[in-house]
């Protein structure tokens, strides 16, 4: 297990949707390893498998010491009104936005075991579940944005370092 290095915006496996895991290998108990890993570095939400390179639907999550992966995830529920939200993304260093998100989300997926598994929140936790699967899905939180703040950002993505 390892602290994988993120792939950053432009990179076309953040633009891929990602393949469901058809079968737990130690290739997929590697992969739950390192997302559980690189999701450890303070600072880290959420880790998507494809921001570590690989075109799989898992991700990690580390929000209020609450740590744990999700294998295929779907998100099956949100609720209340969506609320702007700061939202920042490892893909995308060092830019922050309002993003619409639910305060209240709920995934369903699979453990390493194929027993099925929940994970719900709200707040933070509800944003990063909904951040994650979104990555799985190929998309940035960059493409949620409303069309001047989008422009804003892309300006801003243009003229950052890492670009």
């Amino acid at each position: 297990m390892s602290v994988r290095e993120i792939r950053i915006f432009g990179d076309p496996v953040l633009k891929t949707v990602s393949a469901p895991v058809d079968v737990i290998d130690d290739g997929v108990r590697q992969l739950v390893g390192d997302l559980l890993d690189s999701v450890k570095v303070p600072g880290r939400a959420g880790v998507a498998a494809s921001q570590i390179g690989v075109n799989l639907r898992a991700f990690s999550y580390n929000v209020d010491g609450q740590v744990g992966y999700v294998l295929n995830p779907v998100l099956v529920e949100t609720s209340g009104e969506p609320e702007l939200m700061d939202e920042g993304c490892l893909s995308v260093p060092d830019l922050w936005f309002k993003t619409s998100r639910y305060p209240y989300a709920k995934v369903r997926g699979i453990d390493l075991d194929g027993n099925e598994i929940e994970v719900e929140g709200t707040g933070v936790l509800a944003q990063a579940l909904q951040h994650e699967t979104d990555h799985l899905d190929g998309l940035l939180y960059l493409d949620r944005l409303d069309k001047p703040t989008r422009r804003e950002a892309m300006r801003q993505v243009r003229e950052s370092s890492w670009f």
